[in-house]
């Protein structure tokens, strides 16, 4: 059977429409909750099959080794969490406006990339990504395209007008680093620490403002 992979050799999984990928996409969410609950290294190809209702022939006939099943299921699992995200507004025409845009969307993203599976699985790769780098590329990619170009293209758009913005993408990492990243921080090395709701909103208002009162044009 010929399985279409991407650059990084993570099998390709559409919508599964026919029995064939409905049973892809069954294997993927058993090893989701192997992989999190074993990690990497103890995860059981065996008990994944057992979960799945499939044979372990099964598993490999689809994604061909547990490296790559491993790739399918951070794709998948960051995907979900990044698809329906609240959206950037478009066609911003005050500060104002641009605060509100900003301050939606990354609170959105937070509550998304500080829920416990995704603290765990950044966890889990932290761990193996010295041995297994394709698990850091992927992340970064994955992110990159979903979450930091929308905010890449908004600053580009508005540098000159209510920004200047002389390096859209470190501005980016910029704001990363003020809004969430404290909060990922904290949560991935500190499972046992929470972040409410409340938290989560302070602290993303005030790294929009820093961000803002750098950035905005004068």
């Amino acid at each position: 059977m010929s399985t279409d992979v991407d650059e990084y050799g993570i099998p390709v999984i559409a919508e599964p429409v026919s029995a064939s990928e409905r049973k892809r996409a069954s294997i993927v969410d058993a090893a989701v909750a192997e992989f999190l609950r074993e990690g990497y290294a103890a995860a059981s190809v065996d008990k994944i099959a057992k979960r799945a209702e499939v044979s372990k022939p099964t598993i490999y006939q689809h994604f061909g080794s547990k490296e790559r099943l491993f790739l399918a299921v951070i794709a998948g699992v960051l995907t979900d969490a990044y698809d329906g995200l609240e959206p950037l507004a478009s066609d911003i025409t005050g500060l104002s406006a641009l605060r509100e845009s900003l301050t939606a969307y990354l609170a959105s993203w937070s509550r998304r990339v500080l829920c416990d599976d995704i603290l765990a699985l950044r966890r889990l790769v932290i761990g193996e990504v010295a041995r297994f780098p394709q698990l850091g590329h992927l992340w970064f990619k994955i992110t990159r395209e979903m979450m930091d170009a929308p905010l890449i293209g908004l600053l580009t758009e508005l540098d000159g007008d209510l920004l200047a913005v002389p390096d859209p993408e470190r501005a980016v990492r910029q704001l990363i680093g003020m809004t969430l990243g404290g909060l990922q921080l904290v949560l991935t090395f500190l499972p046992e620490e929470r972040a409410e709701d409340r938290d989560i909103d302070g602290t993303v208002a005030a790294g929009v403002d820093v961000f803002l009162s750098h950035y905005a044009r004068r």
